[in-house]
C-alpha cells in the first residue's frame, strides 16, 4: 500500500481550489471520545469504538449526542496496517456496544480485539459491505474512497444503533438525513466529474485514491510493476521506476495522484518529474488531515483539486 511503513504527520495540506471549502490543517494524537453525549439524547447513550478517524468522522456524526465515539488511530502519524495498541486502547473495546472497523488487511489489529475484548458487540466492517474479501492481501482496503461504501457503513451504522437504542430510532434516522444532506456537495462533484472526466488518464504514487478515481472514470496507466511493488510496501525495480518516469516525461497521463503522507525520495522523484513535464500534481491524504472539520470537507477538496487540475467544472 505505501513505499515506506513510516509516516509523515501531515502539517499543511493544500486549500482547495474552489471557493466552497477550506481543509485546515492542526489535529490530535490520542484517541479522543467525540460527539458527547448530552440531555437531547432521547435514550441511554451508546458506547462506540471506531478503528480509523476516515471511519471516526462519519460515525460521530450520525451518533451525534446518543453515542460516545472513541477513535483509536485519530490525527496520527502512525500507519494502521503497523499500528500497535497500547493497553488503553484494548480497554475502549471493552465496554463497546458497538465497533467499526475499516477490515481487509488494513486494520486487523481492531478486528482481533474487537472478537477479544468484545465478543457480543456487533462489528461493522466497511471492506465487507463494499464487497471486498475480509483478509484479501491483494485487494485495494482503501475503502473510504468508494462513495458507494461510504453510503453502505453510514446506513449499516445507523440500523444498529436504532437496534441497540430503540427509545432513539427517530433521532438516529434524522441524523442519518443530516448527513446524507451534508454529502451533497461530495455526491455533486463525484457526478460531474464522472460526467466531464470519464475517460482521462492518471498515474499514482499509491492505491489509496484508485477507488475514487474508479468511481469518476479516471483510466490507471500507472506502470503494472510499479504498483505491484507499492501494494506490497517495496521500492519498485530501476526498470519499474523508469517506466513510470518515462511515462511523465512523455505526458502519458492527464494527472499524477500523489499522497503526502508518504516518506521517500522515490514518490518526491516522481513528483519532480511530473511537476518537470508539466504534469498536473493533485495531492491527496490516506488518513484525515489534522484539523480537517469534517469527513465531507476533507473529500470534496481533494475532489475540487483534481477537478481543477483535469480542467473540468467540479
Amino acid at each position: 500500500m505505501i513505499l515506506s511503513p513510516r509516516r509523515l504527520l501531515v502539517a499543511g495540506l493544500a486549500a482547495t481550489v474552489l471557493s466552497f471549502v477550506t481543509v485546515a490543517c492542526s489535529g490530535g494524537e490520542q484517541p479522543a471520545p467525540t460527539a458527547q453525549p448530552s440531555g437531547d439524547c432521547p435514550a441511554e447513550p451508546l458506547s462506540v469504538v471506531v478503528s480509523v478517524d476516515q471511519w471516526g468522522s462519519i460515525v460521530s456524526q450520525l451518533a451525534g449526542e446518543c453515542a460516545t465515539v472513541n477513535t483509536v488511530v485519530s490525527g496520527s502519524s502512525v500507519d494502521p496496517h503497523d499500528f500497535e495498541p497500547a493497553p488503553k486502547d484494548a480497554a475502549l473495546f471493552e465496554d463497546a456496544q458497538l465497533i467499526v472497523v475499516n477490515g481487509g488487511h488494513y486494520d486487523e489489529w481492531a478486528t482481533k480485539l474487537a472478537a477479544g475484548s468484545a465478543p457480543d458487540a456487533p462489528v461493522i466492517d466497511a471492506v465487507e459491505l463494499s464487497g471486498g474479501a475480509a483478509h484479501a492481501e491483494e485487494s485495494n482496503p482503501h475503502v473510504w474512497y468508494n462513495p458507494a461504501a461510504v453510503t453502505a457503513v453510514a446506513d449499516a451504522v445507523t440500523a444498529e444503533f436504532a437496534k441497540l437504542a430503540p427509545a432513539a430510532e427517530d433521532y438516529f434516522t434524522e441524523r442519518h438525513a443530516e448527513f446524507g444532506d451534508s454529502l451533497a456537495t461530495y455526491h455533486q462533484i463525484v457526478g460531474s466529474l464522472k460526467a466531464t472526466a470519464g475517460g482521462k488518464t492518471y498515474a499514482a504514487t499509491e492505491s489509496v485514491f484508485d477507488e475514487m478515481a474508479a468511481a469518476v472514470g479516471l483510466v490507471n496507466r500507472t506502470p503494472p510493476g510499479y504498483q505491484a511493488a507499492a501494494a506490497h510496501e517495496s521500492d519498485p525495480s530501476p526498470a519499474d521506476l523508469d517506466a513510470f518516469l518515462r511515462l511523465l516525461g512523455d505526458r502519458g497521463v492527464d494527472v499524477l495522484i500523489y499522497n503526502v503522507q508518504t516518506e521517500g525520495s522515490v514518490p518526491q522523484q516522481i513528483r519532480a518529474a511530473a511537476e518537470q513535464a508539466g504534469v498536473p500534481v493533485v495531492e491527496v491524504t490516506e488518513s484525515m488531515p489534522p484539523g480537517a472539520d469534517s469527513f465531507e470537507s476533507w473529500q470534496v477538496g481533494q475532489l475540487s483539486a483534481l477537478a481543477e487540475a483535469l480542467g473540468v467544472g467540479g
